[in-house]
């Protein structure tokens, strides 16, 4: 099989995907249970990111993939990928065959015209002057258009409507092609899983899959299809159903529906979450509930910033943003977007900005300074053994410089 070289790239509609996007490149959201940087990772060759400067540095340890600076192999072909690409189970192969192609072309975002997928030949490349980034997009989006069908990522609630979709698919995918045993009827399992007295398992509508390590407590109800990764435990008479998706080193408990929570998330406690997408280090606490449907049974709009999009969906929770948390029975309601490193307590009745101490319940709203996250960081990383290292720190003052103007617009009194 030929090698190539890949590059992901972020573009400008990235900001779209706010917050989910703000502390994670947009290859790193996962959904279904991938992430984009999963397939990427499977194409022969080497592969390079094009990511927001603040995200540089974690691009790098984190992820294991260097930005692209030049100069480029003038004998290999090209192929760009947007980073907004949803993970689907065959795109690794989709993408590959595009490689194969004796000649350059291009897929276009029939909304906005980007570059969603380009493969530009090494004889291409050679009559190129230029190796920067913006240059191979421009020359890209000229090349003879070609019909590809993948899912774009243009706003959070896409993150959901692909998982609920490829779900099935992508449980399917796991279990064809990685090492799982089944240990109950329908729940297939990796290395050391402990499995607690009395569950109750549905698997009419998928697998139950349950990684290395993963812990699941007694009483609980697992409703297929699901995913646990590696290192979770799954509280005693939790309910996980209709499409879960946890990442590594989740603590999960109470009602759990069709919903995606990343790495170092916790929600212990009774409360319902559903059709929600969770980011990395969040916290809920005891009785936190969401609401995803209307009283009026109808179609949700949500609010981005000053934008007011028809989602097209009946069922949608909330969309939380990295390192934020809930007081004790916070409720969250319908179709919520909350920024990164903000605090809740009470109602939640509108959009949250990141950085913000939320308690309109009890006439307060203010500012979550900097610095107290990135001491309340350090405190959440050595919970789990993990080292507070500079880039971490910095990320969180990145990301407080980046929302100012989200603070700023805002309909509240935050100073």
């Amino acid at each position: 099989m030929n090698k190539i070289r890949t590059i992901c790239f972020e573009d400008a509609e990235v900001d779209h995907l706010r917050p989910i996007t703000l502390a994670r490149p947009a290859y790193a959201v996962t959904s279904a249970s991938f992430r984009l940087l999963d397939w990427l990772k499977r194409i022969p060759g080497t592969l390079h990111g094009h990511v927001r400067p603040h995200l540089r540095q974690i691009q790098d340890l984190d992820y294991g993939i260097q930005e692209f600076t030049g100069p480029l192999d003038r004998n290999l072909g090209l192929l760009l990928v947007n980073a907004r690409i949803a993970p689907t189970a065959d795109l690794d192969l989709r993408l590959q065959e595009w490689t194969k192609s004796e000649s350059s072309k291009v897929a276009l975002d029939p909304g906005t015209t980007a570059v969603i997928v380009a493969f530009i030949s090494a004889s291409d490349l050679e009559r190129l002057p230029t190796d920067k980034l913006g240059d191979l997009l421009a020359f890209a989006s000229q090349l003879p258009p070609a019909l590809l069908d993948l899912d774009i990522f243009r706003w959070p609630h896409d993150v959901i409507q692909h998982h609920l979709k490829e779900m099935p698919t992508a449980m399917n995918w796991r279990l064809s092609h990685e090492d799982y045993t089944e240990k109950l009827d329908g729940v297939f399992t990796q290395g050391d899983v402990q499995i607690g007295d009395y569950p109750v398992v549905d698997t009419s509508a998928g697998p139950v899959l349950l990684n290395k390590n993963v812990q699941v407590g007694p009483f609980c109800y697992l409703s297929g299809p699901v995913f646990v990764g590696t290192g979770t435990r799954v509280i005693e008479h939790a309910a996980l159903k209709d499409g879960v998706s946890l990442g590594h080193t989740v603590k999960i408990g109470g009602e759990v529906e069709a919903s995606i929570i990343e790495p170092y998330t916790n929600k212990q406690h009774h409360g319902f979450l559903g059709h929600s997408y969770l980011g990395s280090w969040i916290n809920l606490g005891a009785g936190t509930c969401n609401s995803d449907l209307k009283n009026t049974y109808g179609k949700i709009n949500i609010h981005y910033g000053t934008a007011k999009i028809a989602t097209d969906m009946q069922f949608l929770g909330c969309f939380m943003g990295d390192y934020s948390k809930t007081a004790i029975n916070t409720s969250i309601f319908t179709g919520k977007v909350i920024g990164v490193c903000s605090m809740m307590y009470g109602f939640v009745t509108s959009n949250v900005p990141s950085y913000v101490n939320y308690a309109r319940l009890f006439g307060q709203t203010s500012l979550l300074p900097a610095d107290v996250m990135i001491n309340t960081q350090k405190r959440m990383f050595a919970r789990r053994k993990v080292e507070q290292r500079e880039c971490d720190r910095q990320l969180i003052q990145d990301m407080y410089n980046l929302s100012r103007e989200e603070r700023e617009s805002a309909d509240q009194d935050i100073l």
